[in-house]
């Protein structure tokens, strides 16, 4: 169970936003931080503040100890194989992009096909449209179903033996759904592609095992799961990363640099050039330590009830449209809705003005906006410091706002 006083360890819940308690539903952009993970930040700037590997005094030798140590929490979070295979980035953005780059471009030819949905987000969409433009290669789409979910007979049909990578987000930033990766990896080796996975989504809410998955290549980001901005993950195979290229060259990186040629560190140093993000390493290494402290079943659990119950509470509001799947089981914690006649964004603006954060727009996720025939929508997305007092505020916030622009209209 998720401790009664979760939110003692958020400090930044624990203020008035426009004259009232604040109720965060925003976590789908970005997670709030407990004090663990601040004070494991603030700990390396006033005790440890060094650079990593180069050095050979006791600062620096700590500060190597702390980040490497950072990335075994990350191997046994995810399962992989090896520290090998975990590669710091500052996110999901970059490890996606790097995948496309560095894997994509030595192994996909003219007429390949990559194959992603149109539930992705834009991170997930764009890298593939480039490297299809650049190759000359067909990007395919498989088709959703009515509920914004995704079957797997229907990716079995879009991937065939031309297919050299399949792409797809484990868990939706706008529907909240759940996907098959297990199942698509399996079609997908089966005609000779990788599995890429977007667990951006994934990684806070749920235990990831990615030999389990049997995933090629997995990202997801550091501050959707409580560590800072500007640290993430790429999990790769360690036979893909030793035959791909890195794609950022300078210091840390290298073996030995010459006048015209050069050779790269063994992994996973070979795709961290320059000075790593040290401090985000650290706090994201103290970020699992509370998730697994809490226990990530836990907090699956408590979000799948509190999805169900926001469903129950928001269908009693005339006029709501909710997207997504309905079984509350085939969701992660997150509820996007629109109001009739009510832009998102003027929804967000009157929640916040009684202290409700929501986030309004298309969440980077354009061509689903297209799908789902809205230009926009708004979403309160749960964690794990989230209860149903919090889901009652919002439901008499949307009530208020449907109130005031009725009068208005």
């Amino acid at each position: 169970m998720i401790p009664k006083d979760i939110k003692s360890f958020f400090p930044i819940l624990n203020q008035e936003v426009n004259g009232h308690p604040l109720v965060y539903l925003d976590s789908a952009a970005t997670s709030q931080k407990p004090i663990q993970v601040i004070e494991a930040i603030t700990n390396y700037y006033n005790l440890d503040n060094s650079n990593v590997h180069r050095g050979v005094h006791t600062l620096g030798n700590r500060a190597t100890d702390s980040y490497e140590g950072a990335r075994e929490k990350v191997r046994k979070f995810i399962n992989a194989a090896s520290t090998q295979e975990v590669i710091f980035m500052r996110g999901t953005t970059t490890a996606l992009n790097t995948v496309a780059a560095g894997y994509g471009r030595q192994n996909v030819q003219e007429g390949d096909e990559i194959v992603i949905t149109q539930m992705e987000h834009h991170s997930n969409i764009i890298p593939w449209q480039q490297l299809a433009k650049e190759k000359g290669a067909v990007l395919k789409y498989i088709d959703l179903e009515a509920d914004g979910t995704i079957s797997v007979e229907k990716a079995r049909e879009a991937i065939t033996p031309k297919t050299k990578i399949v792409s797809m987000m484990y868990v939706s930033n706008v529907l909240g759904t759940i996907n098959p990766i297990k199942e698509i990896a399996k079609i997908a080796h089966e005609n000779g592609a990788i599995m890429v996975a977007d667990c951006a989504q994934a990684a806070p809410h749920m235990k990831l095992d990615v030999q389990d998955l049997d995933v090629d290549f997995a990202a997801f980001s550091g501050h959707k799961m409580c560590a800072p901005t500007g640290i993430g993950v790429l999990y790769g195979k360690k036979a893909l990363l030793e035959n791909m290229e890195p794609v950022e060259f300078g210091g840390e990186m290298i073996d030995f640099v010459g006048l015209y040629e050069s050779t790269w560190k063994e992994l996973p140093w070979k795709f961290e050039g320059g000075t790593p993000i040290i401090a985000g390493a650290i706090a994201l290494g103290a970020a699992i330590d509370f998730l697994e402290e809490i226990g990530l079943d836990n907090i699956a659990a408590h979000e799948h009830k509190l999805a169900g119950y926001a469903m129950d509470q928001l269908e009693t509001i005339d006029g709501l449209t909710i997207f997504g799947p309905r079984d509350p089981m085939k969701r992660c914690g997150l509820v996007t809705f629109n109001l009739d006649d009510v832009h998102p964004h003027d929804v967000a603006t009157v929640l916040d003005m009684s202290g409700i954060a929501v986030r309004a727009g298309h969440h980077c996720a354009q061509p689903l906006m297209k799908w789902l025939q809205v230009t926009a929508t708004a979403r309160a997305s749960f964690y794990m410091y989230n209860d149903e007092a919090d889901i009652d505020a919002l439901v008499a916030g949307l009530r208020s706002a449907k109130e005031y622009f009725g009068d208005v209209f």
